[in-house]
């Protein structure tokens, strides 16, 4: 019951992804035992460079013979609004202070982002890494020919049935529907966030109904019936972030998996805060702070970097209150335990709804 198209694409045992949570939470170790586990593990290597990428893949090829992937973000074309930018300053200068926080002085470089993204493509096809995945837009069609000449396995991301469609026409393998009740940033790129806050319950089989490549769900899927759900309106498969996140490999420290393990379904908002960028995660004293001057702050990445110091103390410290504690809408089924016996248990709970059914 568990081979289709994807799968067999993937060459994995289950059709369970673990999501590329960028920021240091896919660690090596819970990539491998995802993959180890019959599943594809993915390194989020979207806030890496060239060098921390190639490192993290030679440790994930030391600890799992079986097939995983990366996931890149594609660099768009940004401007500084130098009114926003010395507001948000003014605005975040008594945070900072207070916790003493470490400010980085240079702003994000989009010719130096692209630069670091070929670079980075470089390294996925000399390493022969088997699969790649993108967020936040569609790669130039000059590096698909490429990295298909490499035998790599493409994977977009989409939170619209228009999106889904660029993607497959670009030359992507697969895509990964993201449900508005995805955690953290969704990978939004051809309209404004606003217009693709679409439930993945919906999102599904209208994208099925267009689409010839395999669809990967994503959004709130925590366990079995999740997974189920998604296979019944047309997906091929699922990949799963809070559920990995709050595992013992993964990477984030441990008041952030605190926080996810007791908040409920009601305490997840979105919020421009931390990024400049609508992302969804457990509300706290920064999302107040700020939620009143979000239309003032930069875009995505400069309010990124201007708030790295405070998220980056604050993780130091344990203060939860002044962290991106990114989250799915579906907390309360979160579980902690190791990646692989949370892939165990979903393979259990799908076989036993099957055989009710």
């Amino acid at each position: 019951m568990w081979k289709n198209e994807l799968t067999k694409l993937l060459k994995v045992q289950y059709p369970i992804i673990q999501a590329p949570m960028a920021g240091g939470i896919t660690t090596s170790e819970l990539v491998a035992a995802v993959s180890n586990a019959g599943g594809l593990g993915m390194i989020g290597a979207g806030y890496m460079n060239p060098e921390q990428v190639l490192l993290q893949i030679k440790e994930v090829k030391q600890l799992t013979d079986k097939p995983f992937g990366v996931n890149l973000f594609v660099p768009s074309p940004f401007e500084v609004d130098k009114e926003k930018l010395q507001y948000t300053k003014t605005l975040l200068r008594p945070i900072i202070e207070e916790l003493d926080a470490e400010v980085e002085r240079e702003l994000p470089n989009f010719e130096e982002e692209q630069h670091a993204f070929h670079k980075q493509l470089n390294i996925l096809m000399e390493e022969k890494v088997p699969i790649c995945s993108f967020t936040f837009g569609v790669p130039p069609i000059n590096a698909i020919r490429k990295l298909k000449e490499k035998g790599i396995v493409l994977i977009g991301t989409a939170t619209t049935v228009s999106e889904a469609i660029l993607n497959e026409k670009s030359g992507m393998d697969a895509v990964v529907v993201q449900g508005s009740e995805a955690g953290g940033h969704r990978g939004t790129f051809h309209h404004e966030n606003k217009n693709s806050l679409i439930g993945l319950m919906s999102f599904i089989p209208q994208a099925a109904d267009h689409l010839m490549i395999p669809i990967i769900a994503a959004g709130g899927i925590m366990d079995g019936r999740g997974l189920m759900a998604a296979k019944c309106l047309g997906a091929r498969g699922v990949q799963m972030g809070s559920a990995f996140l709050v595992c013992d490999e993964s990477g984030a420290i441990q008041v952030y998996k605190e926080a996810i393990l007791h908040a409920t379904e009601d305490q997840i908002v979105l919020t421009k805060a931390f990024s400049g960028k609508m992302a969804r995660g457990i509300n706290n004293h920064f999302i107040e702070k700020m939620k009143y001057d979000e239309i003032r702050l930069p875009d995505y990445p400069i309010q990124n970097e201007l708030t790295k110091a405070i998220r980056k103390k604050s993780a130091t410290m344990g203060n939860p209150e002044n962290m991106s504690l990114w989250s799915g809408q579906s907390p309360r089924l979160s579980k902690k335990m190791k990646a692989s016996a949370l892939i165990k248990s979903i393979i259990s709970e799908v076989e036993g709804i099957r055989a009710k059914l």
